[in-house]
């Protein structure tokens, strides 16, 4: 055993030994026997070979839904984004799963908010009403329904704030209540996953012990389960009218130089009852998916951004990239890294592109 040992370790060349200390020739081989560009000769070869592909099934298009009838309220710093009153959900929905696209994530502008985040809850609220509506007219369409507060807070802080407290510090263990009501809320309107986005600790075993108790245990969770506390969040801050009025979410979303903590987050979630796990923004923390999905082996998501969107439409529309190539390159990329579940604003395009 050891002679063999020591005759794999000869034939490995310097590089392959400082950089693959696993591989051996009968894995990689050696030049001139072997030459990858063998199997670059053509379209139809790369495609047979590829490591990684992408597909619409994996694909889920995040949407704004606001108050009132025959709304389009374009949302200027992401081309193509709308915020939308539930009828002209409804059509965008259907075109869009028409092509294909198998989910949608449900964001809510209300018309009012509240120190208690009363709307997100609501039986009658903004996404429960478009859940609703999109379940009778699309019942094969599979619904996710973001579960924060922030949208319905009037202070735009993703939990409840302690009276007259202007430092942004957001009260952990009496949003959970909260949370989880909102949760139950969308199950019983008919979403069928619930992603808590909030960043509270502990929320996703509160979101959990709440659907159970209402007898709704077969409603998965996903978890933003490592989100991080990103610049990358901007233009979304304008289309859920979200933006923090005091303080900013730094003390309760991720820091972005920290990797081991997302582990920890991610085992906590996971631990607490979560079905897929979900990091957030996707394309500067692919180091971050790669570690979540080698390590956990959970259903894994990943969110591009409402700023990676922009940037490629915005490069795109100056004619400095080819704006196709780059988005599938960008989402092929979180792929290859391990996601699988792709949350992108450009879902419908995807899907046509991917229809050829």
């Amino acid at each position: 055993m050891q002679m063999v040992e020591s005759q794999r370790r000869d034939c490995q060349d310097p590089i392959s030994a400082l950089f693959f200390p696993t591989m051996n020739l009968h894995t990689t081989g050696r030049f001139p026997a072997y030459r990858p560009r063998r199997l670059r000769q053509s379209l139809a070869l790369r495609r047979m070979v590829a490591e990684t592909r992408l597909s619409v099934e994996s694909l889920v298009w995040p949407l704004f839904v606001c108050a009132g009838s025959r709304v389009r309220k374009p949302i200027g710093a992401m081309p193509g984004v709308f915020q939308l009153s539930v009828d002209e959900l409804v059509k965008e929905a259907t075109q869009a799963h028409q092509l294909g696209v198998p989910a949608v994530l449900l964001f809510g502008i209300p018309k009012t908010k509240d120190a208690r985040a009363s709307g997100a809850y609501a039986q009658n609220g903004i996404v429960q009403q478009a859940t609703r509506a999109l379940k009778k007219e699309l019942p094969t369409l599979m619904i996710i329904t973001d579960v924060c507060l922030c949208e319905y807070m009037e202070h735009g802080h993703c939990g409840l704030v302690a009276k007259n407290d202007q430092t942004g510090r957001v009260l952990n263990d009496p949003s959970l209540d909260l949370l989880a009501r909102t949760a139950v809320s969308h199950a019983e309107a008919g979403a069928d996953i619930v992603a808590p986005s909030d960043m509270m600790d502990g929320r996703v075993r509160a979101i959990r012990e709440g659907l159970d108790q209402k007898g709704l245990s077969d409603i998965p969770i996903m978890s933003y389960a490592a989100k991080y506390a990103s610049a990358f969040y901007g233009p979304f801050r304008e289309a859920a009218e979200s933006a923090p009025h005091f303080g900013d979410r730094r003390s309760y979303q991720m820091d972005p130089p920290n990797a081991n903590e997302a582990m920890r987050e991610v085992a906590l979630d996971i631990e607490e009852g979560a079905d897929i796990v979900m990091v957030k923004p996707a394309l500067s923390y692919l180091d971050i998916l790669y570690r979540v999905k080698t390590e956990f082996g959970y259903p894994t998501a990943a969110y591009a951004v409402s700023a990676e969107y922009s940037m490629i439409k915005a490069a795109g529309a100056n004619g400095w990239i080819n704006e196709q190539a780059v988005q599938m390159e960008a989402l092929l990329s979180m792929r290859r890294a391990g996601a699988d579940i792709l949350i992108t604003y450009a879902a419908p395009d995807v899907a046509r592109w991917l229809k050829g």
